[in-house]
């Protein structure tokens, strides 16, 4: 069962959608424009029923099959997209560039807006499932929960959804290839931030100050021993201390330091234990150097934990439509984050990698959605109703 043909007949009107939602990036929340976008495919599409505002920006269309769903079974499923973009200054040089000065899509979330829109029109047309097929357009993914957001204003409840499913881009990954694995698949993500108080004073006399410069290295350095010497080696953690600020003169020796960072990990138990850590190494380095660290520690995203039938089942479906071998199964988790994992905390589902190609990768400048992979990934959500409810 390769890719499907209506979807690419339709490719380049899904081409064209994407590259006008990427000349027009929004960021978190404010994705209206993105939004009114959306909501109106939806309606031109004929979806039973669209509904704007759900996770404050969100977008769902609710789409029934020419049959409803019998039995016990899945009745109800669910594909995720993001909208959001990223506050950064575009380095492509595409006719299609952005338009709104330091924020682009650097992330392929317009492409993935534009594949849920392209199996949206196919679904309405051809119906040809029993059930209902829900599509989710989520803001916020980029650092704002859009996701929980969503979850919190009744989306599973309300649209009675079973399994949800979820895909990305991947850099580097061939075009026409798909790659996943069942249980931790992506990453928590907590965030440090780490306030020192010393004693300032000139720098010929460091002996009448408290520094908190030194305070601060003597921190970065002994963090990084949680996981060399803490973690389980077979276990993955990172600790990035990725911002030092302090002092405004060369000959002072500066009253405070700002640390902050991010912690990734895998497991409960892992994310409990570098928690604990930190706050026991800072607390010791408080005591030996005499400065005052206050730890500001909150917990981000989740583990993003695939479920293992349905992971079976998006890989039985992705192979359907890129050809056997060409799907990885059992790829090594990834450190990055991502909200998805709130949605499949809340019901059962997988999250598939789709291959973008020799891009540049996520978050960069020159970074660019492959239009070549839409009628793969356009081609898998429908696919993947089209099996989870069988007409």
């Amino acid at each position: 069962m390769p890719i499907v043909n209506r979807i690419s007949e339709f490719q380049p009107e899904i081409t064209a959608w994407r590259r006008e939602l990427h000349a027009h990036p929004e960021l978190m929340y404010e994705v209206h424009r993105t939004a009114e976008f959306v909501a109106a495919k939806l309606r031109e599409f004929g979806c039973d029923e669209v509904a704007t505002g759900i996770g404050r920006t969100g977008v769902v269309g609710r789409i029934k099959g020419r049959k409803s769903a019998q039995g016990d079974g899945i009745k109800v499923v669910a594909l995720r997209a993001d909208m959001d973009a990223l506050p950064i200054e575009e380095e492509t040089g595409a006719p299609y560039r952005s338009t709104v000065p330091g924020r682009m899509h650097a992330c392929g979330h317009d492409g993935h807006t534009a594949m849920l829109l392209g199996a949206a029109r196919y679904l309405t047309e051809t119906r040809n499932f029993a059930g209902e097929a829900v599509v989710v357009f989520q803001p916020a993914e980029e650092g704002g929960a859009g996701a929980a957001a969503m979850l919190d204003d009744g989306l599973v409840e309300k649209y009675g959804i079973d399994e949800i499913y979820g895909m990305h881009n991947s850099p580097g990954m061939a075009v026409g290839t798909f790659a996943l694995r069942a249980g931790p698949a992506m990453a928590s993500t907590d965030h440090v931030d780490i306030e020192i108080e010393g004693a300032g004073g000139h720098a010929a006399a460091p002996h009448k100050a408290i520094d908190p410069v030194l305070a601060g290295s003597q921190l970065i350095v002994a963090l990084q021993s949680i996981v060399s010497r803490a973690a389980d080696p077979l276990e993955a953690a990172v600790i990035s201390i990725c911002q030092f600020k302090a002092g405004d003169a060369r000959n002072v020796i500066p009253q405070t330091a700002t640390l902050i960072g991010t912690v990734r990990t895998l497991t409960p138990q892992m994310r409990d234990m570098v928690e604990k850590r930190v706050r026991e190494i800072a607390a010791g380095i408080a005591t030996q150097s005499g400065a005052k660290i206050a730890v500001d520690y909150r917990r981000g995203y989740p583990v993003l934990v695939n479920h293992a039938g349905q992971t079976d089942i998006a890989a039985q479906v992705a192979g359907e439509v890129a050809g056997q071998g060409r799907v990885s199964l059992g790829i090594p988790p990834l450190m990055a984050a991502e909200d998805f994992a709130y949605m499949l905390q809340a019901r059962p589902g997988a999250f598939i990698f789709l291959g973008n190609g020799d891009s540049a990768g996520w978050h960069h400048p020159a970074f660019d959605f492959n239009d070549d992979a839409i009628v793969f990934g356009t081609s898998y959500w429908v696919r993947l109703v089209e099996t989870r409810l069988p007409a």
